[in-house]
């Protein structure tokens, strides 16, 4: 995310900026960490920040965005999912990733299709994937599918295979932290020969990441997983996923892209008003911007708080068993 923020921000710099005035990024690391980016944001927004853009972690947003609203500081989350990122409407919020109730469901569209209606989610304890497991439930349920939930607060990797056998289940969704204990159920899954048909899911999209391939090698293939790009980049798209490959010296996930946006998206905001906060949040509704993965304006969307683009394309795709640096695409909505 960082990279496509740099790089983004290089661009309207050279450009000439924002009035003749350079954008400059303050970096603050909330360590995925809610208590840190509540500090965090108190500190920019003392600094006289113009707006606040980022995050990754979808509760560690929510709480940058509560305390974001409640100091009346711009916010432009690029990645974070969660449909709640604040409890009640706002309008200093506005957010470029597709809701996790979106993204999950079409995931499980992808899960029936491909024949699973036997599904156990092997998650731990967290409003982000308490979420996921209700959204994926109340989707699959009036479909023929059944949501079996295991606890990684009481079962060993070990423990999840014999649980995966008496549960007869066909797919298993890792709804865990990476790299642990994701890593060490996926192998211990992998090592089963009684479970040699199951397929391995994460919707939250842990293979994405190049230390995912470099822990698990061929285990780590074959995951299905949901990433937010298009099945073509537009020619800005490419421009930038050549730039984004030089700096970051392998390839770009869909969140360095976001990060770029975030930056187009928040330039176009500024040019006409500079740092004012309250007509920076009035702006979102106007934002007509072409991104790197299609153009880019917010609306109110029903059930969620915040504005919200409608919508990032998203993908269900895996590493390439023959080839585990290239991602096949195996389902798009």
């Amino acid at each position: 995310m960082l990279a496509g923020l740099e790089l983004g921000i290089g661009e309207v710099n050279e450009a000439g900026g924002i009035g003749g005035r350079p954008l400059e990024l303050v970096v603050r690391d909330t360590a995925a960490d809610p208590q840190r980016a509540a500090a965090a944001v108190d500190e920019l927004a003392r600094l006289g920040v113009a707006a606040l853009v980022g995050e990754y972690h979808s509760v560690v947003a929510r709480a940058a965005a509560a305390r974001a609203d409640a100091l009346g500081l711009p916010f432009l989350c690029s990645s974070a999912v969660l449909d709640a990122l604040t409890e009640e409407p706002t309008e200093w919020v506005a957010r470029l990733s597709p809701p996790q109730s979106r993204g999950w469901q079409i995931y499980a569209d992808f899960l029936l299709g491909a024949g699973h209606a036997r599904i156990a989610v092997a998650a731990q304890p967290s409003v982000y994937w308490a979420s996921g497991v209700r959204i994926l439930r109340d989707y699959l349920a009036p479909r023929g599918g059944t949501v079996i939930e295991l606890d990684m607060g009481a079962l060993t990797p070990t423990a999840v295979c014999d649980e995966l056998v008496d549960n007869r289940a066909t797919a298993l969704l890792l709804l865990v932290g990476h790299p642990e204990p994701a890593v060490s159920v996926v192998k211990s899954v992998r090592r089963d020969q009684r479970l040699a048909e199951v397929m391995i899911g994460a919707p939250a999209g842990q293979p994405e990441f190049a230390e995912w391939a470099t822990l698990l090698g061929d285990d780590g293939t074959a995951i299905p997983f949901l990433r937010y790009l298009p099945e073509r980049l537009s020619p800005l798209g490419a421009r930038v996923e050549t730039a984004l490959r030089e700096r970051l010296a392998e390839a770009p996930s869909f969140v360095a892209f976001e990060g770029y946006d975030t930056v187009a998206v928040l330039a176009d905001v500024l040019r006409p008003h500079g740092a004012d906060r309250a007509r920076t949040a009035e702006s979102w509704p106007r934002v007509a911007v072409e991104g790197t993965r299609g153009r880019i304006h917010f609306s109110r969307t029903p059930g969620i708080s915040v504005w919200q683009w409608a919508w990032p394309p998203i993908q269900v795709v895996d590493r390439d068993p023959a080839e585990p640096d290239r991602f096949r695409v195996l389902h798009a909505g």
